[in-house]
């Protein structure tokens, strides 16, 4: 299980980075609120589970504040994804077995391994929402498909 959720942490971060360098390189697009709005909804989310995961305060207040450039939602990405990986490649198999409680859910509690499953997931989802919008808006989503990730495990491009 441990080595399926590394590729998958490792792919939706190479994903984000491949849709935000699309959508900053298409201008109506980077200008674009309601892309603003998804991609810091999905970070904002990412980030969530993440802090829960490593014990870490989550400042609802200060994380729920979309930054007002492309450029801000993206350093968020990379630096929330930088901490996601370096966990991620230490964690061990009874890591992921952990058990997480939120105010937010009140009532259940979740693993660790359900929590990244759920970040993966969710991101994906949005991820979707985001290529649709950027071909609306006239620009090329790129190919973030996992099997073809796969295929040469690229790093995410954070240029």
């Amino acid at each position: 299980m441990l080595a399926l959720l590394q590729d998958l942490v490792q792919h939706k971060a190479y994903a984000n980075a491949a849709l935000l360098r699309a959508i900053r390189e298409h201008e109506a697009a980077a200008q674009d609120d309601e892309l603003r709005q998804l991609l810091h909804h999905i970070i904002l989310a990412n980030r969530f589970w993440l802090m829960l995961t490593l014990g870490r305060p989550f400042a609802r207040e200060e994380e729920a504040r979309i930054p007002e450039s492309l450029a801000g939602i993206a350093a968020r990405y990379r630096e929330t994804h930088a901490q996601e990986l370096e966990w991620i490649s230490q964690a061990q198999e009874s890591d992921l077995a952990r058990m997480l409680e939120t105010p937010f859910i009140p009532g259940r509690s979740f693993s660790v391994a359900q929590a990244l499953m759920q970040v993966c997931l969710h991101s994906q989802g949005h991820r979707a929402q985001c290529a649709s919008r950027l071909r609306l808006l006239g620009g090329t989503p790129p190919a973030t498909d996992f099997i073809l990730w796969l295929m040469e495990r690229p790093l995410a491009d954070w240029s």
